[in-house]
């Protein structure tokens, strides 16, 4: 028997050293911060970060990301190696665990203090008046290639983003070579994927064609699923989290990365 398949549309629609840095360690700064993305990989005083969990993007003069426990977003300035953001921060206002709230608080708080910058291809530092590091970030790549993830939310059709059932798994691995895969719930799937910048394509998609049962809707959150899936056009890496959104900006998939064993 043939599988069948699910048909999607291919969617493809110099700046100085400061001289008093030498003891940060501070990489030589190349451009500007527009439109680059971050992890955090160091915060003076704190643990190591938890991989993924904070970061920090600049897009046209906004700033936002995740503390590591909520979201945040705001407004930034830069001129040479001058920095800083606007007074006021927006900020979710979600509850977590006490370790992570301090880290998160002092994230925070080092970017609220930070007067400087010095920003390397791959690696950037936010320093105070006096050059001393405040929080040290590693460039976050832009690509899908090698990732694996759990779907923990996907659009149902109605205008909402609805969570995984119980008792179900959802995932989507992207290979190096452009291929794609995982389970639907019930049923593994594949397909090919193309990306170009910040826009994804996804294309025909061939699905087993085994039967479940339980738990109650599997085989209508697999549809639900697969065509959510199928609308993604962008897609936007946020450390250890990964948005896929229609040509209009709508929310389609939401994913985690799966942690390494």
């Amino acid at each position: 028997m043939q599988p069948r398949q699910l048909i999607i549309a291919l969617a493809l629609s110099v700046i100085p050293t400061l001289p008093t840095l030498a003891s940060t360690d501070a990489p030589a700064s190349t451009s500007t911060p527009n439109h680059t993305d971050w992890t955090l990989s160091a915060l003076p005083g704190q643990s190591d970060p938890l991989p993924g969990r904070a970061t920090l993007h600049f897009e046209d003069g906004n700033v936002y990301g995740s503390d590591g426990c909520n979201r945040y977003a705001g407004s930034y300035t830069s001129t040479g190696t001058e920095f800083s953001t606007g007074e006021h921060m927006a900020l979710t206002k979600k509850a977590c665990a006490d370790p992570l709230m301090r880290q998160a608080d002092a994230f925070l708080a080092a970017l609220k203090a930070a007067s400087a910058m010095m920003l390397a291809p791959e690696k950037m530092v936010l320093l105070d008046s006096g050059g001393t590091a405040l929080a040290t970030f590693a460039a976050q790549p832009n690509t899908l290639g090698g990732t694996s993830w759990h779907v923990t939310g996907y659009n149902n059709g109605k205008r909402a983003v609805v969570s995984v059932t119980a008792g179900t798994q959802l995932t989507l691995a992207f290979d190096a070579d452009g291929k794609l895969g995982g389970t639907a719930g019930c049923n593994r799937y594949t397909s090919l994927y193309v990306i170009d910048g910040k826009n994804v394509g996804i294309g025909p998609v061939t699905v087993t064609r085994k039967s479940c049962g339980k738990p109650a809707g599997v085989m209508t959150q697999e549809a639900r699923y697969l065509k959510a899936l199928a609308s993604a056009a962008t897609f936007r890496l946020d450390g250890d989290r990964l948005e896929l959104r229609t040509r209009n900006g709508a929310l389609a998939v939401t994913l985690s990365a799966v942690e390494d064993p």
